[in-house]
């Protein structure tokens, strides 16, 4: 006979029996025929004392189908007793402390207000244990093996412990609130295989069944979640470190108050998302110190008033390894040890970027990126080369972020070097005409971003126009004057746009000299334009701030 507690009805009625005959021989059905094991926990739960029925000899919770009868505890003997079946002792704490046993059936608290605690050590949990749209204390699960841990819209007050466990198909916390800490450091969780229509998942069983659509059915996918936990909330912090999955965790919406930490986790077997959490709110997050993810880290959109760090991780993905867009952080730590697939920090306020060039791949998309400070061995070519990577192709905002950082902090030549490179670049996406201009004006002038140019153009010629006037003297225009002839005062009216020493209406080359004399005109025209579109540029006040 199964028993399924989803409710109090019955429950009343065992009650009110129990305490007419008490755990003796006159138990009410079903737990007339309590076993050795369960007689031990019905006894201790009174008082909250420990029931330990390891052996010493195999005690691992992966082997627990091998252990002996007398280990087994049925899972709605366990149920019962959380739900009141047995009377309390005054002045004690009553509640379930079981270490080694075989959990036989599903442990269905669902619906359910328990007040007493629920510990549990190097169990062995085959059937599923659900707490959904429960209201509990503390719940700890350490080192046990477990078939499927559900907690949806669930409350837990206090702590939510899964350490060292096994969970074969998958942890589900949606809208679930805890208000101590969450813990699940070194446990080994894989994804049920259920197949979804239009992204979702069923909680069905038969996880690894084949899903086979009719020929006229909606399209399926295949998710491969390890964690599903989208709107979770985690009052104190919440500690992944050691995680191993078989599948992806969604954090969709989820709340880390205190924090959430995946120091050293390893998620691995997903075909798309590692970690999707868009608009997850944290006071920091640890991806960091040996944390590896196959799979595209996804935190559009998150809210992170701490530190997220990346710092010796290892990450890899087809496509977009991370996409970190729309949001807002304090401070962002990339230093990965390894990083495969493109990165998007796209229109995100970053307080402090801390970060080294090998860090990024090819492709960084940076348009709309904004950030205080920049951390980091990155020199100036390096920072260059960051922003010519964007896969879009030219964008100004990036160069002119940079830019205003490095005015900001003072290095106004730094500054003048970006919107260099940000002209250089805008250039290769003009027609013709606009990029022989654009070459000239850079030639010349640094597209007026270094003035000295034009300088260093007008000494050269200068010098050419000298020389070659001192010894192919041009004959003098009006002969009933008499004028001495001066080279260096000649190639000047030459060179300026307007004749300043009258010299050039009073002297007029001779043969081949009249095409330098010309060409001297035509470059004093083009510096001189070039300075006024240059300065122009430079004087127009940045709308960077």
């Amino acid at each position: 006979m199964r028993l399924l507690v989803n409710g109090s009805g019955w429950i009343s009625g065992l009650i009110r029996l129990a305490g007419r005959y008490g755990p003796g021989e006159g138990r009410s059905l079903p737990f007339r025929d309590l076993n050795a094991a369960e007689r031990r926990v019905w006894e201790a739960y009174p008082t909250g004392t420990p029931v330990d029925l390891r052996d010493g000899k195999n005690d691992d919770p992966a082997e627990g189908h091998t252990w002996a009868r007398g280990r087994a505890v049925r899972a709605e003997v366990l149920a019962a007793l959380l739900l009141g079946i047995s009377e309390n002792q005054p002045g004690r704490v009553p509640g379930i402390r079981l270490a080694g046993a075989h959990i036989v059936g599903d442990l269905n608290l669902s619906d359910a207000v328990v007040t007493s605690r629920l510990h549990l050590l190097g169990c062995h949990i085959p059937g599923i244990v659900s707490l959904n749209d429960a209201r509990t204390r503390g719940v700890r699960l350490r080192r046990c093996h477990i078939g499927r841990f559900r907690a949806g819209r669930a409350t837990i007050d206090g702590l939510l412990d899964l350490d060292g466990s096994t969970i074969e198909n998958g942890v589900r916390l949606d809208n679930c609130h805890v208000t101590g800490q969450f813990r699940m450091s070194r446990a080994v969780v894989g994804s049920p295989s259920v197949p979804s229509r239009g992204g979702g998942t069923e909680d069905l069983p038969g996880w690894s069944q084949p899903y086979n659509a009719g020929r006229d059915s909606e399209p399926v996918t295949q998710v491969a979640v390890a964690v599903w936990a989208g709107g979770l909330t985690v009052d104190g912090g919440a500690f992944l470190r050691g995680l191993r999955t078989t599948g992806g965790l969604r954090f969709i919406g989820a709340h880390f108050n205190s924090g959430l930490y995946l120091e050293g986790a390893v998620l691995s077997g997903t075909d798309g998302h590692a970690v999707f959490a868009d608009h997850l709110q944290a006071t920091a997050a640890e991806f960091s110190q040996g944390f590896t993810a196959t799979g595209a880290i996804r935190l559009r959109g998150a809210r992170i008033s701490g530190v997220l760090s990346f710092d010796k991780a290892a990450l890899k993905a087809q496509g977009r390894v991370l996409h970190l867009s729309h949001m807002q952080v304090d401070e962002l730590i990339l230093l990965p040890d390894s990083v495969e697939g493109g990165i998007n920090l796209g229109y995100s306020r970053i307080g402090v970027l801390f970060d080294r060039p090998d860090c990024y791949p090819e492709n960084v998309h940076l348009n709309g990126t904004t950030y205080e400070s920049l951390r980091g061995p990155a020199v100036l070519a390096d920072r260059l080369s960051w922003l010519n990577r964007d896969p879009d192709g030219y964008r100004p905002q990036p160069y002119e972020q940079l830019s205003a950082y490095y005015r900001r902090i003072g290095h106004e030549s730094e500054s003048r070097r970006v919107l260099l490179a940000k002209q250089r670049a805008r250039r290769r996406t003009l027609k013709l005409p606009g990029r022989v201009w654009g070459r000239l004006l850079d030639i010349v002038v640094g597209y007026g971003y270094r003035p000295w140019l034009a300088g260093l153009w007008v000494g050269l010629l200068l010098a050419a126009g000298t020389s070659v006037f001192s010894h192919w003297r041009p004959h003098q225009i009006g002969l009933d004057e008499s004028r001495s002839f001066n080279a260096f005062t000649y190639t000047i009216d030459l060179l300026a746009p307007v004749s300043v020493f009258e010299q050039r209406g009073a002297w007029e080359p001779v043969g081949w000299t009249q095409w330098l004399a010309n060409g001297l005109i035509v470059a004093g025209w083009i510096l001189a334009t070039a300075l006024i579109a240059g300065g122009t540029r430079v004087l127009r006040p940045s709308n960077t701030s």
